[in-house]
């Protein structure tokens, strides 16, 4: 009896890789739709987003490496495909003579997906204080406290040196740390200074 319940148990070696790789990417669809609601107009948009980053992983699952981080591997593969695809649209909104248009299920120009995003889920204080901040840091700050990601993870992202990346994820917490300091006093969440 104690012989086929250790036959019968079995460990992570013993699953194939195909099921692994695909539980750990099942594991993220959550994180990855809210991802690509940063940069998409509708909830729609975002889906399809996630839906081709999920068929670019397929394709490229044999250049994931089981166990390590699929959260960023899945991450770089959304931002990529956004940003070729808001670069080939950017260039079709010049060629038609439009300069700040919404071309279907991206934002071009001045909009900005990641205030819509966010201002759902947080208050409308906070999302200000984010929105305010330089694109850059708000990107390197949502990517860093939001969604988990390290500095190497965000540099590799974003194509830039980690310490850059600290840098930015620094400068942005202090901008509003200094932002929302008051407002975080009346909510309750800081002691109040004593008046002087």
């Amino acid at each position: 009896m104690e012989r086929d319940m250790v036959t019968s148990e079995l460990t992570v070696a013993d699953v194939p890789r195909e099921e692994r790789f695909e539980a750990e990417v099942v594991g993220q669809l959550d994180a990855l739709l809210s991802f690509a609601l940063r940069f998409t107009q509708a909830r729609a948009d975002a889906e399809d987003l996630v839906s081709d980053t999920i068929l670019r992983a397929l394709d490229r699952r044999q250049q994931y490496r089981l166990g390590t981080n699929v959260r960023a591997w899945l991450f770089t593969i959304l931002y990529r495909l956004f940003a070729s695809r808001w670069r080939a649209q950017r260039r079709e909104v010049r060629l038609l003579g439009g300069e700040h248009e919404c071309l279907p299920g991206l934002w071009v120009g001045d909009a900005d997906p990641e205030g819509r995003f966010y201002g759902s889920l947080i208050d409308e204080t906070i999302t200000r204080a984010l929105d305010d901040l330089p694109g850059p840091y708000r990107t390197a700050v949502v990517l860093s406290d939001m969604h988990g990601l390290d500095y190497r993870e965000i540099a590799d992202l974003l194509g830039v040196p980690s310490g850059t990346v600290k840098s930015r994820i620094f400068r942005g917490r202090r901008t509003l740390r200094t932002k929302l300091a008051g407002y975080a006093a009346e909510m309750g969440y800081i002691p109040v200074p004593a008046a002087a």
